[in-house]
């Protein structure tokens, strides 16, 4: 069975094709590499991983809760319209739910997969180049798993979200190299982070954890290489680049707060939309979610120096700003450190297997 045919829209409705045009840079100077970006550039050959290998994929997801999520992180969850459901209705809604967040993640790590090949091209410098072939593989990596998942698991693939499209157009579309790292690897990467994490901590099905887990791993290199290239670059601004990368961020941010919007599992339940979003706004699940999404992406900022009056002033208004502090190398870390705890945890399953 195909892709087309799992797609709960009809695929004809949200086919998308750019016409992005950027420029191509060359370098001829191989042997000028910041220490920085070589070690990363290391880390990233010795941490690539087989998909097919190093995920269980005999588990299986639950029947009735397929990822085993709590019932808390649906912003429904209690109110009158989700008090009414029938059992039946609760699964299928749990099971619609979570295949438009894995589809939401399939479709961004695509949208990272063009990214990455776009750095490559258009970036300045060899180290850079380097460690940007490694990210390549490594989204094609997480567009195979997250596609496997929905496939084997789910049975069931929802279209892009709407603002997730709009931002990855922005992206993909600039001109300018550093947009790109910064649609990328600081907000699109760092909100992706957040997310995985809400999967990976809360998930009691070990599969659905697991490739969240490991995506992570990698992930976390990703938004270290943006950080590191762009923690160089943007010193050397002039006041008025300064504020378009700026006013780009804020707009991006937006975005991605909204992105936070499942019309598409409301009206696949035959739910009324509009009374569904004015519970969902309200709903303590979706202020909580949408706070902890940035708590990735305020650090990051901080450390390549956007964090001007108009930027503190939005992840104020988003309710972010209290992540500021956050030590974000050491957040990278622990990532890495949670996805060697589960290969150490599957070692000892199959040796008791034995």
């Amino acid at each position: 069975m195909t892709t087309r045919s799992r797609y709960v829209s009809p695929l004809a409705e949200t086919g998308w094709t750019l016409g992005a045009r950027q420029q191509t840079t060359f370098c001829w100077e191989y042997e000028d590499g910041r220490a920085e970006l070589l070690a990363l550039y290391e880390k990233g050959k010795r941490q690539q991983w087989n998909a097919a290998e190093r995920i269980d994929w005999s588990q299986e997801l639950d029947a009735d809760n397929p990822m085993l999520l709590p019932d808390e992180t649906i912003s429904l969850c209690g109110s009158p319209l989700w008090n009414k459901l029938s059992p039946r209705q609760v699964i299928e809604y749990r099971r619609h739910s979570q295949a438009w967040q894995i589809s939401q993640f399939l479709h961004g790590e695509q949208g990272a997969l063009i990214c990455a090949a776009k750095i490559v091209q258009q970036v300045r410098n060899v180290d850079a180049k380097f460690y940007a072939a490694t990210q390549v593989i490594d989204e094609a990596r997480h567009v195979e798993a997250y596609s496997r998942l929905l496939h084997e698991k789910f049975n069931m693939v929802f279209p892009i979200n709407a603002q997730l499209q709009a931002l990855l157009t922005d992206v993909i579309e600039h001109k300018d190299w550093d947009f790109t790292y910064l649609g990328m690897q600081v907000v699109i990467e760092g909100l992706a982070l957040a997310s995985f994490q809400s999967i990976r901590d809360k998930a009691q099905n070990r599969l659905a954890a697991q490739v969240n887990a490991y995506v992570m791993q990698d992930e976390a290199r990703h938004v270290a290489f943006g950080r590191l290239a762009l923690r160089d670059y943007y010193p050397q601004l002039t006041e008025a680049e300064r504020a378009r990368r700026e006013e780009f961020l804020v707009e991006a941010c937006y975005l991605m707060r909204d992105r936070l919007d499942p019309s598409d599992v409301w009206a696949a339940m035959g739910f009324d939309v509009k009374e569904c979003r004015a519970l969902h706004e309200e709903a303590l699940a979706t202020l909580k979610f949408r706070s902890r999404l940035f708590s990735r992406i305020v650090p990051t900022v901080r450390d390549i120096g956007l964090m001007g009056p108009r930027v503190c002033k939005a992840f104020e208004d988003l309710g972010a700003l209290q992540f500021a502090d956050r030590d974000s190398a050491a957040m990278l870390e622990e990532d890495n450190r949670v996805a060697e705890q589960f290969d150490a945890a599957q070692l000892v399953t199959a040796a008791l297997a034995r």
